[in-house]
């Protein structure tokens, strides 16, 4: 229940935020990474772990991949924290 609740919620926002993206360098607004994206890749990593089906965001998934490629999102990754 818990589960279905927050993939819920994620999806509610996401549709949202797919809408207000254009097509952009790879990032949420503009050339290079901002306060956006930032906050972005966290909430899409969360998505991804309640199994979230991003192919109904292909603008946010497509910013998370490019976000990550960048060493400083890759670092600050969960997967990377001791």
């Amino acid at each position: 229940a818990k589960n279905k609740w927050y993939r819920h919620w994620i999806e509610v926002g996401f549709e949202k935020i797919e809408l207000m993206l254009n097509e952009n360098n790879g990032y949420c607004f503009g050339d290079q990474p901002t306060l956006a994206d930032i906050c972005l890749v966290p909430q899409v990593f969360n998505a991804i772990r309640f199994n979230v089906d991003m192919s109904a965001y292909p603008k946010i998934a497509a910013i998370y991949e490019h976000c990550n490629k960048l060493a400083a999102f890759n670092d600050a990754a969960p997967q990377n924290q001791p």
